[in-house]
């Protein structure tokens, strides 16, 4: 529980980062960045309420809230590197990502956001599995 906690303030404070960069930048409030940082922000007080009440209903909660946020950061992903390869497909080309990343073609911060991602995605549905079982 704590671990996942851990992992999701990391995340957290690198997903700030890379919003304050976005909004310096003067790009705004796209639809796409807005609801991946309200859906992960949902999921990380969530996350905090899960470990101090031991709620499995703000465990789940938090897990879907995440789903979503990071169904909308992998669009985001696969838009940037659709636009970095100059691809017109709209397939979600997976591959091509990781590619991408382990070649050094992302930002640091956006590779270690996006990586660092499944860290808090499994943790937290491992927590949530097993404090399901236990309370069972």
């Amino acid at each position: 529980m704590a671990f996942v906690l851990l992992a999701f303030v990391i995340q957290a404070l690198m997903g700030a980062s890379l919003l304050a960069t976005w909004w310096r930048r003067g790009r705004g409030d796209a639809p796409t960045v807005t609801v991946h940082w309200v859906a992960a922000l949902l999921g990380l007080v969530l996350w905090i309420a899960f470990v101090a009440t031991d709620s499995l209903v703000a465990a789940w909660g938090s897990f879907a809230a995440i789903t979503v946020g990071n169904t909308y950061g992998d669009r985001m992903l696969l838009a940037r590197v659709h636009h970095q390869t100059g691809t017109t497909s709209k397939r979600r080309n997976y591959p091509v990502v990781v590619a991408s990343i382990f070649r050094g073609r992302m930002p640091w911060r956006v590779a270690f956001h996006a990586l660092f991602a499944g860290v808090v995605y499994f943790g937290c549905l491992g927590v949530c599995v097993a404090s399901t079982v236990r309370a069972s």
